[in-house]
């Protein structure tokens, strides 16, 4: 709805202090037209909105205007709720995230204050994985202050570096741009004198805070940035692709742990087959299509490529071999 938009846009101006057109057409999924049309209907409604010209230019409202912030409906608050603050993993943020959420649980009426608990009751995050792993967030805190505050930021980190994925202890002072959460793994984004680089903060040795103010590019967008970079490094990754006949129970396993499209299945003419599923299926390399299919026996048939059908074949005539001397001896 136009009401909801509009309150949107003086709420995100009043958060943020400044966006440009396309910034919150993005934001708000709408045309840059919509969003002119827009602040010309509040500029008339008698909220103190204007437009700065100029690179650095965009919508903004007064400094000193401020409207009061509505309170939340039910689907609002099970959102927030929902999000816990266990998941930001590390123990002192969670902490201070707890107490902001009680805040505003304690400032909420009665009735959303006892739907809120039963939410809460409800939802439970464990953020170590199954074999009681889980990623070192020690220095978040102190990373996430570098980019609160906008001030350099010198580290010590663990860099991968090889084929052999060895690592190597390195000195940086970077400027800091953005946080980035990719599951339980949070990233880095920072400025250095090579160019923007990501850094995982479970790999940094220590971290602290410097004096000196970061130096931030104009117009930086971390989330178009991060889009972009994924996409590179998912473009520069090895792949070796495959086209499996799977069946149907193997099919979906395949598609859970695997980029699996699938295929039309031609007619085999025999009944059990023909109920499988045909998928080209991307691996890392050769060596890792191997180990799959064989794991996968007789679920599943090699297609293309040729040279991973007659290593298949190969292996499992040796495994056979190898279970018949077992068997003899």
């Amino acid at each position: 709805m136009k009401a909801d938009r509009l309150l949107s846009e003086v709420l995100l101006l009043q958060s943020r202090g400044r966006f440009t057109g396309r910034q919150l057409a993005k934001r708000l999924e709408v045309s840059e037209r919509t969003v002119h049309r827009d602040m010309e209907a509040l500029s008339a409604s008698g909220v103190p909105v204007f437009a700065l010209r100029g690179s650095r230019g965009g919508w903004q409202l007064d400094e000193h205007w401020r409207t009061q912030v509505p309170g939340l409906d039910e689907a609002e608050l099970r959102a927030l709720l929902m999000a816990q603050p266990r998941v930001i993993g590390d123990a002192r943020l969670a902490a201070a995230a707890q107490r902001a959420l009680e805040k505003l649980t304690a400032a909420l009426p009665q009735s959303l204050r006892e739907r809120a608990a039963s939410i809460r009751q409800r939802l439970h995050v464990d953020t170590t994985g199954w074999r009681g792993t889980s990623e070192d967030l020690s220095m978040l805190p102190i990373v996430q202050e570098a980019v609160s505050r906008d001030r350099k930021l010198k580290m010590r980190y663990w860099k991968a570096e090889g084929k052999a994925a060895s690592r190597v202890l390195v000195h940086r002072v970077v400027d800091p741009l953005g946080l980035v959460a990719k599951g339980n793994t949070w990233y880095l984004v920072a400025k250095t004198r090579h160019g923007f680089r990501t850094y995982r903060v479970s790999r940094m040795e220590e971290a602290t805070l410097l004096d000196r103010p970061s130096q931030r590019p104009a117009n930086f967008d971390l989330a178009a940035w991060w889009e972009s970079s994924t996409r590179r490094l998912r473009a520069s990754l090895p792949h070796f692709e495959a086209l499996l006949r799977l069946e149907p129970g193997a099919a979906r396993e395949m598609k859970m742990w695997h980029m699996a499209s699938e295929v039309p299945s031609p007619a085999t003419g025999h009944r059990r087959r023909d109920t499988w599923i045909t998928l080209r299926v991307q691996f890392t390399d050769e060596n890792e299509a191997r180990f799959i299919v064989l794991g996968m026996g007789s679920r599943v048939e090699v297609i293309e490529p040729p040279t991973l059908r007659d290593r298949v074949v190969a292996e499992a005539t040796a495994l056979l071999q190898l279970a018949r001397t077992a068997r003899d001896l």
